[in-house]
């Protein structure tokens, strides 16, 4: 719990016994520059996927917080991340989204890098007098970098915990998107074609919606009566999710800010059909839906609908199966990137047809992402004034409900209708604005 006037007084007010969030954290520009430090040169932060970068010399332009960053896959197939700006003078080395290349050379006075970020090349080098160690000025890499089924994430802070750690029991909801939809492991690859967009909001509006927002979904009526989903029925088929006998569907979060909502079948029950308005289509998830059973059996087995790891990655588990990031701007600005995900064995008649419903749904032109957008432009902007500023927003709904339950990783809220999870991803957020070390902000 922070409160303005406490013991340490950062600056902001966040009073989660009582369950009330000051709006500064929403429109504060020297929260939001404090956030750049504490948070996003500290936590682990998804930079894409390697299906991104599947040939050697391949480079993708990512972001880390305000820094560009370079994924590149160098001539010994070994995947990196580079902050994306040359030692030399600071300039962007790479203004291409993505590419091939042997050497990233600076456009400003040709210093070229290899794809391991060695410095390979300085023009009119003898002019230094062999004072240049090029060892020392190579580009700038993360410190730590994990490739978890596909997903590659990384970090600035030499003294972060290893990824699994940072993630706990998130890693099985994590899976719930990077696995394949058999039930083998990993398997994902990304559509091509990265989908961004800018939004008027703070990115914390996108993190905490995904967190675990069942409440929201009002927004989404209209949505819902037009009926945009693979079969026409609402925005999802959600039958694999709703018909099992015994389907618990709870929230739940982890002491490091991770939450989401997901499902866990106990029993086995028949395939309910997904695209039954695409025969061919449905055939393929049918299938997938045997082998999975086949190799699961009876056992617990876990859908994911929404989560979000903190701070700034979220997905889709089932439909539409994706990861986003919300890539801060400045306090009243977001750039929204979202990835779209398939089994790489996906026959192209069926990539063809999520494509198509992923674009309906999803994104700025996407019928239920439009809803989100406009509620998060006009909360961000309806929050900047002075006597806005001194009205605390509410989160209390479902407080004291968190319980454990068999089967689901992580704590749990006996209700759907929650703010637990919100609660929970501004306690952490709390503990990085503090300085806290490691130690506290994983108890």
């Amino acid at each position: 719990m922070t409160k303005q006037n406490g013991g340490k007084d950062p600056g902001y007010f966040l009073d989660l016994e009582e369950g009330v969030v000051g709006r500064e954290l929403f429109v504060s520009e020297e929260l939001y520059e404090r956030e750049q430090e504490q948070v996003f040169a500290r936590a682990w932060l998804l930079i894409g996927h390697e299906s991104l970068i599947p040939k050697k010399g391949d480079f993708f332009v990512s972001r880390m917080g305000e820094e560009s960053v370079l994924l590149t896959r160098d001539r010994k197939d070994k995947i990196h991340v580079f902050l994306n700006s040359c030692p030399h003078r600071g300039m962007k080395i790479c203004r291409y989204d993505e590419g091939n290349s042997k050497v990233l050379e600076c456009p400003y006075h040709g210093w070229g890098f290899s794809l391991d970020g060695r410095l390979a090349a300085v023009p009119h080098q003898k002019a230094y007098m062999d004072v240049l160690d090029t060892e020392k000025w190579g580009l700038t890499e993360v410190a730590k970098l994990a490739n978890y089924k596909g997903s590659i994430w990384a970090t600035w802070d030499p003294e972060a915990p290893e990824f699994a750690d940072y993630m706990g029991e998130a890693l099985l909801h994590l899976d719930t998107v990077l696995d394949s939809r058999d039930g083998s492991e990993g398997g994902s690859i990304v559509l091509p074609g990265i989908q961004k967009c800018i939004v008027p909001s703070n990115w914390k509006f996108g993190a905490e919606n995904f967190v675990g927002d069942i409440y929201h979904n009002h927004s989404h009526a209209s949505v819902d009566m037009v009926g945009i989903g693979p079969s026409g029925k609402g925005r999802r088929d959600d039958e694999e999710m709703m018909t099992a006998n015994k389907t618990i569907m709870r929230c739940w979060n982890m002491p490091m800010g991770h939450g989401g909502i997901s499902s866990l079948q106990l029993d086995d029950y028949p395939y309910a059909p997904v695209y039954r308005d695409y025969p061919e289509i449905d055939a393929w998830f049918k299938e997938c839906y045997e082998l999975r059973q086949e190799r699961l059996g009876k056992k617990a087995r876990l859908l994911g609908a929404v989560g979000t790891i903190f701070p700034n990655m979220s997905y889709h588990g089932t439909q539409p199966r994706s990861m986003f990031v919300w890539h801060p701007h400045g306090p009243n600005h977001m750039e929204f990137w979202r990835f779209y995900l398939v089994d790489k064995d996906t026959p192209d008649s069926v990539k063809d047809v999520l494509r198509h419903y992923y674009m309906r749904y999803s994104g700025p032109a996407g019928l239920t992402e439009q809803d989100d957008l406009e509620n998060w432009n006009y909360a961000t902007a309806a929050s900047r004034g002075v006597i806005a500023r001194r009205r605390p927003y509410n989160y209390q709904l479902g407080m004291g409900l968190r319980t454990r339950q068999e089967g689901i990783p992580g704590d749990v809220c006996e209700r759907l209708m929650t703010e637990d999870n919100q609660r929970n991803l501004y306690k952490t957020w709390d503990r990085f604005m503090q300085g806290q070390s490691w130690t506290d902000i994983t108890s």
